[in-house]
């Protein structure tokens, strides 16, 4: 296996080649979570791995609490099934708190506060207040400041603890709700956590490294591989450069599927998913991709698995306009299959195809 049969792999198994999933639903309970930062490119993230995807049915299953918002992986906002939520929070949130204590401290967020300030979202939340300007508000209110980053570590802090999760966004503002609208359910022994992530990582995202695992996770090496250790039986190892990869024993993938092109949004899991990207991004594109390597991310070109340039949109009234801005100018075929992928983005957006494909010159 060379890194063309890891790019191929991992667009087959992450739903990017032939999609076939049909709701919002299926694809984060394959993939187990997504990147959510880039709240409209997460939504394109899902929309893409869909059969027909639209935003309007994304925003729907978020309206409906099918799919929620919150931090997860490396104490970062992905997007979630509902009945993921709480184990997965159950496992992860412990560390990242953890993590935080430090700066809980300097912001002067200690126990006793931060039991208050959940307390006070949850009744907030119980009058109908939902957005986080109003939901700060509430807090100011009653005697709590959320001056600076108080307020952000204040609304994670609540939501680590399983209390509230985000939604929807509404006029760029994200919307927050209970989490008690969740059935109770039996919940998963740690063990039984750990096999659960390190195998739906590895059958979605395969072939990956441990360290790949590891990173994307936020997990301890030693947890780490325990899931791997117990998710064994449902993967395949294979040696790739002197390295042990893992990937699903259904490890067939369509042929043709790597000679499709794809526009990803920047937080993709395509590259964000991985820790060594080297098989689907060049070095000396990644200051391209991620300028500055200030964590912010450029949405890509992919051409047979490979990033190959860069695009970005413009939403008029009745139609978006898409620049792509390709590393080497593509050939007819090529120029084709940006058009047809740039039409999937349209589709999506549910705008008319009259704003056509520009190149950068």
């Amino acid at each position: 296996m060379n890194s063309a049969d890891i790019c191929r792999h991992r667009l087959h198994h992450q739903k990017i080649s032939n999609p076939q999933l049909k709701t919002p639903v299926e694809i984060l309970s394959w993939l187990v979570a997504i990147q959510a930062q880039d709240y409209a490119g997460a939504k394109w993230s899902l929309g893409l791995r869909m059969q027909h995807g639209t935003e309007r049915a994304l925003e729907q299953s978020l309206y409906e609490k099918q799919i929620l918002r919150t931090w997860l992986m490396r104490g970062t906002l992905h997007f979630v099934a509902a009945g993921d939520i709480k184990w997965m929070l159950a496992l992860l949130a412990p560390k990242i708190i953890t993590g935080c204590a430090r700066r809980y401290k300097e912001l002067e967020l200690d126990s006793h506060t931060l039991l208050k300030t959940n307390d006070l979202l949850e009744k907030a939340l119980h009058i109908n207040l939902s957005g986080k300007t109003e939901l700060l508000a509430f807090i100011n209110e009653h005697g709590i400041s959320t001056q600076g980053q108080r307020a952000a570590y204040i609304l994670q802090r609540a939501s680590l603890d399983g209390i509230i999760c985000q939604n929807v966004l509404i006029r760029n503002v994200p919307n927050y709700t209970l989490l008690d609208f969740l059935p109770e359910t039996n919940p998963k022994t740690r063990s039984e956590a750990l096999a659960e992530l390190a195998k739906r990582y590895f059958t979605s995202r395969g072939p990956a490294t441990l360290q790949d695992f590891v990173w994307w996770s936020g997990l301890s090496v030693a947890d780490a591989k325990t899931g791997l250790e117990a998710s064994l039986n449902h993967l395949v190892p294979v040696t790739i450069h002197e390295q042990t990869y893992y990937l699903s024993q259904n490890v067939r993938s369509n042929s043709q599927e790597d000679t499709l092109i794809h526009l990803l949004p920047g937080f993709d899991e395509y590259l964000l998913g991985y820790k060594n990207r080297f098989a689907s991004l060049a070095q000396e594109h990644n200051l391209i991709w991620c300028p500055g390597n200030n964590g912010m991310f450029m949405p890509y070109l992919v051409i047979d698995g490979k990033m190959a340039g860069t695009w970005k949109r413009t939403v008029k009234k009745n139609a978006v306009d898409i620049e792509i801005n390709p590393f080497k100018s593509p050939d007819k075929k090529q120029q084709k299959l940006i058009e047809f992928a740039s039409g999937r983005y349209r589709n999506y957006l549910d705008v008319p195809p009259g704003s056509g494909v520009s190149e950068e010159k």
